[in-house]
């Protein structure tokens, strides 16, 4: 019998695999098709990640550094307001890469993981859980028990229902797509245009450019990301699209299951992302949950809101700027842009000491770095 069954191969699930494993607990990791594929998230992610692989995965998954960003209330060609500093902001990365190289990690670290494998059924009992997956289209099931089970499975997750726990309080519907064409500069652009949400422009070097928009599922969010891409002449040769968890349901545990990532909605209100969130909440269960003490799925709920609680209201109330009358978006952009000094993953960094001293020492951009019109 396993310790723990982690369903869910992504950041999230990879991280808590090989944090269980390192602690010498018995881990099976299972992934529905295989590691990172299909994409479906984008690849802009704080300079934190880096925390979290060794140097020879930095350099192999890095694409481009970012500086900052241009905010616009309208279309492309529209005045943008930019935020940036001094030093990178963030990065974009190999996402396919990044997912591939956690869950090495993770086997690594002595997880059993196993991809090709769908989980179809989750039979919580009182002294184990029993996983059922399918493997491929044969028809033919495997079947698996474990003191406890990780769903670590996305926004649709297949384990929240089994083990009836609430959904998230809404999932938006996100589409990206793919320029091929080389753009190695280094601020991104945010549309404040999408209903409720927001559409952006990513730069990825040599890799291209990505292109992504979100919205509630009834708005006519292809219809919208079609309109992004055509002002800016820009050709994809790829999308996708998936959900987007906001809002953490009121409980994300259960008598030995327990979510982990975007399964409980662990991502930022005003981007939907989702990555740092996760892989902290991650190591939140690793410290504190015990396959052979139920009770201790207690201090994981306490313990993953203590750590993201203030950044999850905090992004809430930025997000809530997305839907304010344009006038009165321009008012405050124009008012904060300039340099910054908040760290892109954290909202409460707004009352930091050093974006404090930035609003009230504002100047242009450093020399070669991106600008606003």
């Amino acid at each position: 019998m396993y310790d723990f069954v982690v369903v869910g191969a992504g950041p999230a699930g990879s991280r808590f695999a090989r944090r269980a494993a390192e602690a010498g607990r018995e881990v099976l990791l299972l992934e529905s098709g295989t590691v990172g594929e299909p994409l479906a998230c984008s690849g802009h992610v704080s300079t934190d990640i880096w925390e979290y692989v060794d140097d020879e995965a930095v350099a192999r998954l890095r694409q481009n550094r970012v500086y900052g960003a241009r905010f616009h209330v309208d279309g492309p060609g529209s005045r943008s307001y930019p935020f940036y500093k001094r030093e990178p902001v963030s990065n974009v990365i190999d996402r396919v890469g990044l997912d591939r190289t956690l869950a090495d990690f993770a086997a690594e670290a002595g997880a059993d993981l196993r991809e090709g494998h769908t989980v179809v059924s989750v039979d919580e009992r009182d002294d184990r859980v029993v996983v059922e997956a399918s493997l491929g289209d044969g028809g033919e099931t495997e079947r698996f028990e474990a003191r406890m089970v990780a769903g670590c499975d996305g926004p649709t997750s297949r384990v929240r229902r089994a083990l009836d726990l609430p959904e998230p309080d809404e999932l938006l519907h996100g589409v990206l797509g793919f320029d091929p064409e080389s753009d190695a500069s280094d601020f991104v652009d945010v549309h404040l245009t999408a209903p409720t949400f927001f559409a952006w422009r990513i730069p990825r070097g040599d890799a291209g450019v990505e292109y992504g928009l979100a919205a509630p599922p009834s708005e006519d969010v292809s219809g919208a990301f079609d309109r992004l891409t055509d002002a800016y002449g820009a050709t994809t040769d790829r999308r996708c699209s998936g959900a987007i968890p906001v809002g953490p349901p009121a409980r994300t545990t259960s008598d030995r299951g327990f979510l982990i990532g975007d399964a409980a909605a662990q991502t930022k209100p005003f981007t939907g992302g989702g990555i740092l969130y996760g892989m902290r909440a991650a190591d939140v269960a690793a410290s504190v949950v015990d396959p052979e003490d139920p009770t201790t799925l207690d201090a994981y709920e306490s313990g993953w809101r203590d750590e993201l609680a203030t950044e999850i209201r905090l992004g809430k109330a930025i997000r809530r700027c997305y839907s304010l009358p344009r006038p009165v978006q321009r008012v405050g952009l124009r008012a904060l842009s300039g340099e910054i000094g908040v760290h892109m993953d954290e909202p409460s960094s707004f009352f930091s000491a050093s974006n404090l001293r930035s609003l009230f020492s504002r100047g242009s951009p450093p020399e070669g770095k991106g600008r606003g019109d």
